[in-house]
């Protein structure tokens, strides 16, 4: 039988919507199933009490963007500093070697990194099938099932080589029914729908500079045939903007709209270089966008709008990117910086430690379809959680707990729970060997760059 827990007293809670839940939550089923008021009892009788006194609980933390193969590539000292087009020329030739081995310990180690750093549900685009990688998605949720973390894995896909006028090497392209076909069988196979779902398959042309039309209208049609989401990259640099304008005589909105893409179905990765009318066609349309401000910075592409996307009705959450730009799988310092640089581009008093824990919470699961379910404290929500302790030196004489998270730079929760499970107590991953799993991905780092 399911036990239920008193989470009992917390330091401090972040519900994200202003919920009164300073006396602790109920946990039950996997599921929030009574918040408690400061100096209340729950309501029902409970079989186990967690005492939170030393702890602030937030929702667990929602990754919207991410590569997790990416994490092979850290650190690569000939595109340290590079921008974005040359920085793929130069890495497309080593990802095209991953073997099956290697996507499964990068797929672990995003997972492990994001998860001990208080995240329970995170998105990521695998665009590259090898001849030798043909099932990677299928690798990517043995990975996730084994950690015990939710998923949102998208079916990549890159079809315009450079024979075609496109960024990637011919060898990493496959053909439109290829992709289509494995497509239709990833959804039909592992896309969960409801309450719940730990697996959520998406689809996800890569790039204007990667993919044909064809494909990106075709994986619309077929999206919305099964009733799923639609994610690629969109305006991240100048480049792509004039690789745009001089391949299909168009815009990036524009673009989008002309291949079936311009809807509440889509979310974006990046964003960055939209004029105000764009800005105001995306929100009146509720396509989504992922700010992913590490990435943004290490390759100096520019900052995302996120204020004038929420005003014009899109869409924002958060997303770690690639771990080959960003150099980290690390959701909470995500949000730090995210909080840093919209202040440069909005002020610090619009822009607030609150405004950057909800885009890592309730914007993501919007993004990701899951604001049913994911995302916030509250009744009936899916039990998620991440708690973090301030007892470090760098958090003594911090007043303020949930500004102290970002302003004084938590780096790793103290437990997490996803569906009402422990997956990290004491800051120890639950399900797998970190030292273990450490010591073969460095293998396989080294490999991959030595072949």
């Amino acid at each position: 039988m399911s036990q239920s827990i008193w989470i009992q007293n917390p330091f401090a809670i972040f519900t994200a919507n202003d919920l009164d839940a300073r006396g602790g939550l109920v946990v039950e089923q996997g599921r929030i199933k009574e918040l408690v008021a400061l100096g209340q009892q729950p309501s029902q009788p409970y079989d186990q009490i967690y005492n939170a006194r030393d702890d602030v609980i937030i929702p667990g933390l929602i990754n919207s963007h991410h590569h997790f193969y990416q994490t092979l590539t850290r650190a690569w000292k000939p595109v340290v500093n590079v921008p974005l087009f040359p920085w793929l020329v130069n890495l497309y030739p080593v990802w095209a070697k991953l073997t099956p081995e290697q996507l499964h310990l990068a797929t672990q180690v995003a997972l492990a990194e994001l998860t001990m750093s208080g995240c329970t549900f995170a998105a990521d685009h695998h665009y590259l099938f090898p001849q030798q990688l043909t099932d990677a998605i299928d690798i990517q949720v043995q990975a996730a099932r084994d950690l015990g973390v939710r998923v949102m894995l998208t079916r990549g896909s890159m079809s315009l080589g450079k024979d075609q006028g496109g960024l990637p090497p011919q060898h990493t392209v496959q053909d439109m029914e290829v992709i289509l076909q494995d497509s239709a069988r990833l959804v039909n196979q592992y896309h969960q729908r409801g309450e719940g779902a730990m697996v959520n398959i998406a689809l996800a042309p890569c790039s204007p500079f990667s993919v044909t039309r064809e494909i990106m209208q075709a994986s619309a049609d077929l999206a919305a045939q099964m009733d799923v989401r639609l994610h690629t990259h969109l305006a991240e640099t100048i480049d792509e903007e004039n690789f745009c304008l001089r391949m299909f005589g168009l815009r990036t909105v524009d673009y989008l709209e002309s291949v079936g893409w311009l809807n509440s179905r889509t979310w974006l990765a990046h964003g960055i270089h939209f004029n105000a009318e764009e800005i105001a066609r995306l929100g009146a349309n509720g396509v989504g966008i992922c700010h992913c401000p590490y990435s943004n910075m290490r390759l100096a592409s520019g900052i995302c709008a996120t204020l004038d996307l929420l005003q014009a009705g899109a869409n924002v959450g958060l997303g770690v990117d690639g771990s080959a730009s960003a150099d980290a799988s690390n959701l909470i310092l995500e949000a730090r910086q995210a909080m840093y640089l919209q202040r440069l581009k909005y002020g610090a008093e619009a822009i607030t430690p609150e405004f950057a824990l909800t885009l890592a919470t309730t914007g993501s699961a919007k993004l990701l379809g899951r604001a049913h379910d994911l995302g916030q404290i509250a009744e009936g929500y899916q039990a998620d959680l991440a708690f973090y302790r301030l007892d470090e030196l760098r958090f003594s004489g911090s007043h303020d707990p949930i500004s102290a998270l970002l302003l004084c730079g938590a780096d790793q929760a103290q437990h997490v729970m996803v569906q009402g499970k422990w997956i990290v107590k004491d800051r120890e991953l639950q399900t797998l060997d970190i030292d273990r799993l450490q010591a073969l991905h460095r293998e396989q780092a080294k490999q991959l760059l030595a072949a």
